[in-house]
């Protein structure tokens, strides 16, 4: 069986109990992608054009700092990467942690948390951004997903 690593950016909690829920199911182990600078309510206000989250999302190539850096990756076959989805794009740090994680030859697994929007997009996205990757697949997950579901998803 392959070794699995669940990472996650979670701003308000909801992703990190997503995160939590498919390590505890898969035997995972968790790594939270953490900011240095932690996002406040304010940063995440996306009707505020000039709040924080809203300046990187405009910007394609904003990288916000990551805290932490995964030390045994190469212990893992597969990743999942899990986020919520800010203006129907995996927010900006996820690329942070790609291209400062050495990603190749791993199996990748998306997973965003979203009150309405589609993981596609997000998903495309990084696919095409990341072509070198093996992006498997990508599943929009709430909070009270099923143990079936998230084992039939991920193979």
């Amino acid at each position: 069986m392959s070794k699995i690593l669940v990472s996650f950016f979670s701003a308000s909690g909801v992703t990190k109990e997503v995160a939590s829920k498919i390590a505890n199911i898969t035997g995972g182990d968790v790594f939270e992608i953490e900011p240095v600078n932690k996002y406040t309510s304010e940063d995440l206000d996306w009707n505020n054009a000039n709040s924080r989250s809203s300046v990187e999302m405009k910007n394609p190539s904003s990288r916000p700092e990551v805290k932490n850096k995964v030390s045994n990756l190469s212990d893992y076959d597969t990743v999942l990467i899990g986020f919520p989805v800010w203006w129907d794009l995996a927010p900006t740090i996820v690329n942070t942690f790609i291209e400062e994680n050495n990603l190749e030859n791993k199996k990748i697994y998306v997973f965003a948390t979203s009150g309405g929007s589609s993981v596609n997009n997000s998903f495309n996205t990084l696919k095409n951004t990341y072509s070198n990757l093996n992006f498997i697949s990508a599943k929009r997950l709430s909070s009270n997903v099923s143990d079936s579901e998230i084992t039939g998803w991920i193979v």
